[in-house]
């Protein structure tokens, strides 16, 4: 069993910046992957940025060059910092986890943290 922990969420105004945060714990596989999502009401989640274990990084082109996945592995802690926000930004944002390894695999999700930037 994986769980993931997510923080960092909050109001911003606009060219602002947040940091948040998918702290993972339990029985990991040694090369995991993660995405960053996002998602507002109405409308389906779409991904943001992807860090695979192998070390490819991508990102959707609307936050290029303004948003930076991560990852500290002392921690199992995965980070999207987010500069020069926009209102259209605004967004429930989850972590997602994934691995396959040995016949076996899973996918998890954190729980979203809510993100607003409005001035």
């Amino acid at each position: 069993q994986v769980h993931l922990v997510e923080s960092g969420g909050g109001l911003v105004q606009p060219g602002g910046s947040l940091r948040l945060s998918c702290a993972a714990s339990g029985n990991l596989f040694s090369t995991n992957n993660m995405g960053w999502y996002r998602q507002t009401p109405g409308s389906q989640r779409r991904w943001v940025a992807r860090l695979y274990g192998n070390g490819t990084i991508t990102y959707t082109d609307s936050v290029k060059g303004r948003f930076t996945i991560s990852k500290d592995n002392t921690k199992n802690t995965w980070y999207l910092q987010m500069n020069t926000l926009k209102p259209e930004d605004t967004a429930v944002y989850s972590c997602n986890l994934w691995s396959k390894a040995l016949g076996a695999g899973y996918n998890y999700w954190g729980q979203g943290t809510q993100v607003t930037v409005s001035s």
